[in-house]
């Protein structure tokens, strides 16, 4: 009988009775004895997409196929454009048309967008299916797997439409990084970088150290970067699954970085990309409030900068592009009575969750965008 490989590490998600592993390492993913603790069922779905099907369906379905008596695939097209109720509606097509029961269980098998998406079709379908996390992409490892948040997008909004629904597993094969594309490996090491100035200073001396072996995609060093990634935001769910106070910290960069992707048109930026530049501009308005030094902003600026991820914001509006951002701004889902909240730096390894006034918000876009 198969074994889930010793060199993996397994994180908790403590929420109770809707508490969940994560599970980090290699020889994870075409593992039967990786999913042997996940509930029974008649049948599975596979949900993933065009560029990941050919890469990993077949490891999975095969894996699937020792405990599940179907496993059925639905293929979505692949990018952020797709993540809206048309695409949505293409895996309730595959659940009815299968006659998938509730106890059917969904297996996200992607990046981001796939599991939000996964994760958002097993919160509605008959009011609540079982799902599991695989994710593929760094990004989705260290980040959106993670802590029950599932979306689709709107055109006036990023993951404005969406349900707080935990899955049962999260699977993070670290061999499926190997696939990546090199800008979408950038665009993840823009979440981990997050979790220094937010939480974990050591952890941000660590990814000072260790940049070019990320880049390199050594597996130790991947394999550290998304564990500690992994821990810090257990530790934030775990305080706070809705996202009623301390959780909206791991938005650091993304109220600028959601204004970017939904102003370009969803797709055009990678979403590390917009936290990228967002965090750069957030850790700019903390230095203009005072909170943070400008050494402080300069050596958040230069991690950035390593990982290869954007410095400045685009033009959204050639006329007014201050007035363009934060029209889109005031759209996010921290924003109270059309107040722009941000998260912001209060000093180093601590976060806050603030507003600002427009003038000051409006000097620092027009300072950190792109002429």
């Amino acid at each position: 009988m198969s074994t889930v490989s010793s060199a993996s590490h397994t994180v908790t998600i403590d929420l109770g009775e809707r508490s969940y592993p994560i599970v980090i390492g290699t020889e994870l993913l075409g593992n039967p004895a990786t999913y042997a603790a996940l509930p029974k069922g008649a049948a599975a779905l596979i949900v993933t997409n065009t560029t990941v099907a050919p890469l990993y369906a077949d490891q999975l379905r095969a894996a699937l196929a020792a405990k599940y008596a179907q496993v059925h695939t639905v293929v979505l097209p692949d990018g952020e454009e797709h993540k809206n109720w048309q695409t949505l509606n293409l895996i309730f097509d595959a659940l009815l048309g299968h006659g998938c029961d509730r106890k059917t269980v969904l297996f996200a098998l992607g990046g981001g967008v796939i599991g939000d998406m996964t994760g958002f079709a097993a919160a509605s379908y008959m009011r609540g299916v079982p799902f599991v996390q695989v994710p593929t992409t760094l990004l989705a490892q260290v980040d959106s797997s993670v802590g029950g948040k599932t979306a689709i997008n709107h055109p006036l909004g990023k993951n404005m439409i969406g349900a707080f629904y935990q899955p049962q597993l999260v699977v993070c094969d670290l061999a499926t990084l190997d696939t990546l594309e090199p800008r979408q490996l950038s665009a993840g090491l823009g979440e981990i970088i997050k979790y220094g100035p937010i939480a974990d200073m050591d952890f941000m001396d660590w990814l000072q150290t260790h940049m070019d072996a990320l880049l390199a995609r050594d597996r130790t060093a991947l394999a550290h970067a998304v564990r500690r990634s992994c821990e810090i935001k257990a530790w934030v769910v775990g305080q706070d699954e809705r996202e009623s106070g301390l959780r909206a910290i791991l938005n650091f960069g993304h109220t600028f970085g959601h204004a970017i992707e939904a102003g370009m048109g969803y797709g055009n930026w990678l979403h590390g990309e917009g936290v990228g530049a967002g965090m750069v501009m957030a850790a700019e308005l903390s230095r203009r409030l005072g909170l943070v030094d400008a050494a402080f902003a300069e050596r958040l600026r230069t991690l950035v900068q390593r990982a290869g991820l954007p410095l400045c914001g685009p033009l959204l509006d050639a006329a007014d592009n201050a007035g363009r951002y934060l029209e889109l701004m005031r759209v996010d889902k921290k924003s109270e009575a059309g107040e722009i909240r941000f998260v912001l730096i209060d000093g180093p390894g601590q976060a806050t969750v603030r507003a600002a006034p427009d003038a000051l918000v409006r000097e620092v876009i027009d300072a950190c965008c792109a002429a």
